[in-house]
């Protein structure tokens, strides 16, 4: 049998972006030999990992080409090509997550009946092919509407104010989902390896760009009742259980005004909402995912010290070659850690690093986290 530390043990990675480039990172801690795909030669990942492929990991046959001589195969970016995969595992590579949980989770549609058909709660929501079935189907408004496939980050989604708002829809088929009077936004990121071993992280509250539709700041712990803490807990429990996943998932919740929560959706590889484990809790989302993957047993997810990260996101109206302004002052604060992830080029709200700081409370962390989100500007 192959050592995982040798070599001989070859991982192969889907997609090269940041996530992969902290994932990288950490996976060097245990010598392990990981090979990426990605069609930009430029990708984040490029500069570190063992083996760099310039490659479309939407294309079937690059995928299974750059899989068959893999012992493990990961993602790290979920709208890849899932029939290559499923290929892949006929072959006996290992493939997680496996490619029949990422079908479900790649489209929007299938994920909310997924949902549905195990009884978790989600928001009401129909599946429409186009504008005038959308017209059709709807009964109340505001409307999320939600492209089937390859949405991510606030792409591929669109509010549907009222019903003369149709004609502004996005064309193809898509998910639509009634709005929730909402009190906070929530994630909870879950492991399982092959043993069925689960672990959770603690709950985290989420605060979007309300321009951008992505996470601007992210609070650990969430200011939330215990039941809530619990509740929220089992649902991602349950939801990675009953797909039967191995790896890792992030479980993204609504709760409403009048304390319901409802699943929003769901991403199965490391999170933007788990980036503040990496110093905040024992064990980082990173190397719970490589834990996963390779069935090692899961570690302590529990909170060393309270923690907000907040994204570094290019400056509005600027495109280029980025520059970094304010990371010296941000850097003689204590308890803020900089994380920036390789991109040569930024662009209005793109994600070009992220901040955590850890602090003795949270309100002390979030005092910090105000003075780095003031001081740190990325222009071109």
């Amino acid at each position: 049998m192959k050592s995982i530390h040798s070599s001989d043990f070859k991982i192969g990675l889907l997609g090269g972006g940041q996530l992969g480039r902290m994932m990288l990172q950490k996976a060097y801690d245990y010598n392990l030999h990981i090979a990426v795909l990605d069609p930009n030669p430029k990708a984040p990942c490029y500069q570190i990992a063992n083996e760099f492929v310039v490659g479309n990991f939407k294309d079937y046959d690059t995928v299974l080409e750059f899989g068959k001589d893999k012992d493990v195969i990961t993602i790290e970016f979920e709208d890849v090509n899932s029939d290559a995969l499923q290929a892949l595992e006929n072959l006996g590579v290992k493939v997680f997550p496996q490619a029949k949980a990422l079908k479900t989770i790649q489209d929007k549609g299938l994920q909310k009946q997924f949902f549905t058909q195990i009884g978790v709660p989600t928001s009401p929501y129909f599946i429409a092919e186009n504008k005038e079935e959308i017209t059709a189907k709807a009964t109340k408004y505001p409307l999320f509407q939600k492209l089937r496939t390859s949405g991510y980050d606030g792409y591929g989604v669109q509010k549907i104010a009222n019903a003369n708002d149709v004609q502004n829809a996005m064309e193809g088929a898509c998910m639509c989902e009634e709005g929730v009077e909402m009190d906070k936004e929530l994630s909870v990121i879950v492991a399982r390896n092959e043993n069925g071993e689960v672990k959770q992280f603690p709950v985290v509250e989420l605060e979007f760009n309300p321009i951008a539709n992505m996470v601007e700041f992210l609070f650990a712990p969430a200011h939330i009742p215990q039941s809530i803490e619990q509740k929220a807990q089992e649902i991602a429990a349950k939801i990675i259980s009953e797909l039967d996943m191995v790896g890792l998932l992030a479980v993204e919740f609504f709760l409403s005004k009048s304390g319901e929560l409802l699943v929003n959706e769901i991403a199965p590889r490391p999170h933007n909402s788990g980036h503040q484990s990496i110093e905040g809790n024992y064990c980082s989302q990173f190397d719970q995912h490589i834990r996963a993957i390779l069935n090692l047993p899961l570690g302590n997810t529990a909170m060393v010290k309270p923690s907000v990260m907040v994204n570094l996101l290019g400056e509005e109206g600027f495109e280029g070659n980025a520059i970094y302004n304010g990371i010296d002052e941000i850097m003689a604060l204590d308890g803020v850690n900089v994380h920036l992830y390789g991109k040569a080029k930024t662009k209005s709200f793109r994600k070009m690093g992220h901040v955590t700081i850890v602090a003795e409370t949270l309100e002390g962390a979030k005092s910090i986290a105000k003075k780095v989100k003031e001081t740190i500007k990325i222009s071109a």
